[in-house]
């Protein structure tokens, strides 16, 4: 199978348009969204109508900002008072069938095939952040399965297990590059995170997005070029924070 990976769009209907645009000419048999489809970004129902139109084509995991966006009381009081006030303004602005169509996201992690899951933060904790070895082991040590996608940091990396003689060794590195093709090798595992489509954090403005094929074994990162200044006046005109344009101009 072939799955295209999206994850952390964010209101972000510019960068998505850009990423179905670029992927549209790539085969794939289904769609894995990773979560938060909403928050940040100002254009909440227009991208979440652009996942419910794949219909049983995607299959997904509700993200911590799908979640607060449909009650508040389910962590918002982690977010940042920006992070927050997005998240109030979508709630309001959302339509009664997008708002159903959050609702109906589960909790990760999800069994896609066998060996294959995905989840938002970790498979231990949705909220959980995965940037360093040692919680990655601790996320290793919360699954069986021997790649695990996943989202939530926003940053595009990898993690590889292996394990020779009883020993295990770990090795995390960040992916970057226009387009990175990674051949998994079956005697490992990974946790594999294709970086956000509406809201990239490693000093990269351009929309991330993967490519998984799963018989192959091959994992692809792109990297697309989109209207970021169309996508900072979105959010300016719905008086959001400036901040959460500012920063995607720099990818932070």
């Amino acid at each position: 199978m072939r799955y295209l990976l999206l994850s952390d769009i964010h209101s972000n209907l510019e960068a998505l348009r850009a990423v179905m645009a670029h992927a549209a000419r790539k085969r794939r048999d289904g769609v894995l969204f990773l979560g938060d489809a909403v928050g940040y970004g100002a254009a909440p129902n227009q991208v979440v109508e652009r996942l419910r139109m794949m219909g049983n084509l995607v299959r997904s995991v509700r993200g911590n900002h799908d979640r607060v966006v449909l009650d508040p009381t389910q962590g918002a009081v982690f977010f940042n008072s920006h992070a927050r006030r997005a998240a109030a303004w979508t709630a309001e602005l959302l339509t009664g069938a997008n708002h159903r169509w959050l609702d109906a996201l589960t909790l990760g992690p999800r069994v896609i095939e066998e060996g294959l899951e995905i989840c938002h933060g970790s498979p231990a904790d949705e909220d959980e952040y995965l940037f360093t070895e040692p919680e990655a082991q601790m996320a290793f040590a919360s699954t069986r399965a021997s790649v695990v996608f996943f989202g939530h940091s926003h940053v595009p990396c990898m993690f590889e297990l292996s394990e020779h003689g009883g020993r295990q060794s770990l090795v995390g590195v960040l992916l970057r590059g226009s387009r990175v093709v990674i051949d998994l090798d079956p005697s490992r595992r990974y946790l594999i995170n294709p970086g956000s489509v509406g809201q990239p954090r490693d000093r990269d403005s351009r929309a991330s997005y993967g490519l998984y094929d799963s018989e192959a074994r091959r994992f692809t990162l792109y990297r697309v070029g989109y209207d970021v200044d169309a996508a900072r006046r979105r959010i300016l005109a719905a008086g959001l924070p400036s901040i959460l344009g500012d920063r995607l101009l720099h990818g932070a």
